[in-house]
């Protein structure tokens, strides 16, 4: 047998196998193969790297075979979800804006940096399932809207307390952001409120793209968002904008509208500090039904999907850039 007749026979076999993704060379009955595994979770890497060693110790004339695996980076843009305070409903938003970006083409992760409160589980539908590592990096966890996600509410038991100081805290968002994200080009951060330990991480070691404000149209919330914007302004991290979330109720009765969080606020604030208004979301039964059923709206095409849609093509538009 010709040197040339191994490798000629080994590239015949794994055409089907590796999809063009292998680049072979045989030499004194040394097959090396570089695999490009761009693009594939570290599960489906590992199984294409079995099969192509299997196909090329099989091949007459191959007595050993050497198996690298290579993959290009998927440039990623983090953006940041944050609020001054708890309760405005930052997490729903984030949920839904993941969904809603997803719809528009990109490849979109979620990482559930409210350390201490984690609820991305609940809201994508992924309540019990672990996060495992590979190579010692935790690998995301799949949701039923197809968004990856990780979060430590996948990593300890449920309604257990995570009473850890900030350094561990910060510790553990460097573990879910340093994770096998290698297909996302859009990891959406859902932050926890406030402006501590984990904002201040995320800003110094995982600098985001830019952030989106989520508040409520009332002055307390509103003072406490300013200071969100304050934190990522003086870190030169870009806001994309503000958005105003329970705002409005209609009566499921008569359908009379009626603000009890007040109207307009977040739209004024953001006029008076400069920033984009990215729009409003509704104080409606639907939105948190289906959010605490782990069914985000954004993944229908119902009326409660609409807001969040057109909040996420503004975001959409501000990535792409000018």
């Amino acid at each position: 047998m010709s040197r040339s007749e191994p490798a000629q026979a080994l590239s015949a076999l794994l055409a089907p196998v590796a999809a063009g993704r292998a680049t072979i060379r045989v030499q004194d009955g040394r097959a090396n193969i570089i695999l490009d595994v761009t693009g594939l979770p570290p599960a489906a890497r590992d199984a294409l790297e079995a099969d192509v060693r299997a196909v090329a110790g099989g091949v007459p004339g191959i007595t050993d075979v050497r198996v690298a695996q290579t993959s290009e980076r998927t440039q990623q843009r983090i953006i940041a979800i944050a609020s001054g305070k708890g309760g405005v409903g930052k997490s729903t938003l984030a949920a839904n804006l993941a969904i809603a970006l997803a719809a528009q083409g990109r490849r979109v992760g979620m990482v559930d940096a409210d350390i201490y409160g984690p609820s991305q589980p609940r809201l994508l539908g992924s309540e019990g399932k672990r996060a495992e590592a590979h190579d010692k990096k935790l690998v995301p966890v799949v949701t039923p809207s197809g968004i990856p996600l990780l979060s430590m509410g996948q990593l300890v038991p449920e309604g257990q307390a995570i009473a850890w100081r900030g350094p561990m805290a910060a510790g553990a968002l460097t573990q879910l952001v340093d994770a096998h994200w290698d297909m996302v080009d859009t990891l959406v951060m859902d932050l926890p409120p406030g402006t501590g330990d984990v904002q201040l991480t995320m800003i110094q070691k995982h600098r985001p793209a830019g952030a989106v404000i989520v508040s409520t149209p009332q002055d307390l919330a509103l003072i406490d968002a300013a200071r969100a914007i304050d934190l990522f302004q003086k870190a030169n991290v870009p806001i994309i904008g503000l958005v105003e979330n329970m705002a409005g109720y209609a009566c499921p009765h008569c359908g009379e509208m009626s603000d009890p969080f007040g109207h307009g606020g977040a739209e004024a604030r953001a006029a008076a500090l400069g920033i984009p208004f990215l729009g409003r979301v509704p104080l409606a039964t639907a939105i948190r039904t289906a959010s605490d059923a782990g069914t985000p709206p954004a993944a229908g095409n119902g009326a409660e999907a609409q807001p969040f849609q057109s909040i996420a093509g503004l975001v959409g538009d501000w990535l792409q850039g000018p």
